[in-house]
């Protein structure tokens, strides 16, 4: 009985001393320089993600640079210059380096803008500096089917950009006006961030796309290159000697993770002989 209880207690000590071991892993101890690289993937609809890992790899000593992997055909205007702003004050305490997939354009761009250093493929698509908006007009097939609207409202441009009725010509002045300053906001921020003058980012700035190699002449990205070179420039950059560590977003374990096998990368490399199987057989 007695020799039964010392196993238990045992037990319950190594589990213990494991999720302990854990908690530290998960408030990101430092251990050696490290590069992180934060993927930025599809249409830009929110920020919330991206800035959260952004802000967390910059609270961790020991990422010394992070690398925005962009491969993103834009997306809203709010969520890309949430991004833009956090990537612009990240430069301010660490190296960031965008490295540029398929493609990376109008939203994906701009938040790619403010990095120290900007590396696409030959044939990445980039550019797109631009603002849209489309408004589908069906009062022709509202008219054939029979269908009216009525409208109640209490300003006079309240219902402005209806998709029931033809745009007045004082509506589409207002629209444009609010396109056009939105991309006067998106030339200053390249202009800004590519170190370029404003009257020179606004040629660039028509809406068009580029590849990486039009986009090098224009000087909208630095060099040539794949992930791999972007990371051994951040690391170059950083003053990480050697080949760099690469982290990229954790997954979070718990001691249910621990019993069904899951063991995390950080512990393995610490610990490169030890199994879990061993740790908690009898």
């Amino acid at each position: 009985m007695k020799k039964a209880c010392l196993v238990i207690m045992g037990f319950l000590i190594l589990l213990i001393v494991i999720s302990v071991i854990f908690a530290i892993f998960q408030k990101n101890v430092p251990l050696g320089e490290k590069v992180a690289v934060v993927r930025i993937e599809g249409p830009i609809m929110d920020s919330k993600n991206t800035t959260d890992e952004i802000k967390g790899y910059l609270k961790d000593p020991s990422i010394k640079a992070l690398v925005l992997r962009v491969d993103s055909p834009g997306g809203a205007v709010a969520p890309s210059q949430e991004i833009y702003a956090e990537v612009k004050k990240a430069t301010l305490k660490k190296k960031v380096i965008v490295s540029m997939g398929s493609v990376a354009a109008s939203g994906g761009y701009y938040i790619s803008a403010p990095a120290n250093r900007i590396i696409a493929n030959p044939g990445t698509l980039t550019g797109s500096i631009g603002v849209i908006m489309e408004i589908p007009n069906i009062e022709g097939l509202m008219n054939k089917i029979g269908i009216k609207t009525e409208v109640i409202k209490s300003g006079r441009h309240k219902d402005i950009a209806s998709a029931f009725r033809k745009m007045g010509k004082e509506e589409r002045l207002i629209l444009q006006s609010v396109l056009d300053d939105v991309h006067e906001q998106f030339i200053k921020a390249v202009s800004n961030g590519r170190k370029i003058p404003f009257e020179e980012a606004k040629k660039l700035a028509d809406g068009r796309i580029f590849t990486g190699k039009q986009a090098l002449e224009a000087r909208l990205v630095d060099e040539l290159g794949t992930i791999e070179d972007a990371i051994a420039a951040a690391g170059r950059l950083a003053g990480i000697k050697g080949e760099p560590e690469v982290v990229t977003k954790k997954e979070k374990f718990s001691i249910v993770d621990i019993l069904r096998g899951k063991f995390p990368k950080e512990l393995s490399d610490v610990f490169p002989t030890v199994k879990i199987k061993y740790l908690l057989a009898p």
